[in-house]
């Protein structure tokens, strides 16, 4: 089992940035890869981004590329996304996940979730 829990959202301005952390603690969270989603009012769950269980390879939905990072430290069990450049469309409930696999930007892959912090960004 892995608990996840995320903070750092809130609400901002356009072009903006916020940086959420996501604290796992558990089993051995070096071994996930790990991901964060979102997902905003009347929408489906989306992938924002991942990182593999070494931290070696990312990937990014098209819509955040360049202005979001994701970074993860096993030595402290934590996954981060800075977020730069934010816009009103990346307004969302954003979630941490964790998962054995490699398919990284599918949400059923994922084996564990955190409860989600709110991201507003206004105009």
């Amino acid at each position: 089992q892995v608990q996840l829990v995320e903070s750092g959202g809130g609400l901002v301005q356009a072009g903006d940035s916020l940086r959420l952390s996501c604290a796992a603690s558990g089993r051995t969270f070096s071994g996930y890869a790990m991901g964060w989603f979102r997902q905003a009012p009347g929408k489906e769950r989306e992938f924002v981004a991942a990182i593999t269980w070494s931290g070696g390879s990312t990937f990014y939905a098209n819509s955040v590329k360049g202005r979001f990072t994701i970074s993860r430290d096993n030595a402290k069990n934590t996954v981060d996304l800075q977020m730069n450049s934010l816009k009103p469309e990346d307004t969302a409930v954003y979630f941490c996940a964790a998962g054995l696999t490699w398919v990284l930007t599918a949400a059923s892959r994922y084996d564990y979730w955190g409860q989600g912090t709110q991201v507003t960004v206004s105009s």
